[in-house]
């Protein structure tokens, strides 16, 4: 006998809130805090450079390591790092 799958009206009304599952909350947390440690990385390099635009660029990239921090600082996702 054959499995059959459920009617796609049933699948589509459940709603899932992605807040509330921890693993998507880990990859996020993981994802952000990446991508602040490259930001990072970056402004320092910027720093270390003589470019004729490096200011301009340090300080595009320090507004949204500012925003990430604040992000993950919002959502609670900050746990004894060092954001």
């Amino acid at each position: 006998m054959e499995k059959t799958d459920p009617p796609r009206q049933a699948q589509t009304r459940r709603s899932v809130r992605l807040d509330q599952h921890e693993s998507v909350r880990s990859h996020v947390r993981d994802q952000v805090r990446s991508e602040v440690e490259r930001l990072e990385r970056r402004i320092e390099t910027l720093r270390l450079t003589r470019a004729p635009h490096a200011d301009i660029m340090i300080s595009t990239y320090e507004r949204l390591l500012d925003r990430k921090k604040g992000f993950l600082q919002n959502w609670d996702l900050k746990d004894g790092g060092v954001y």
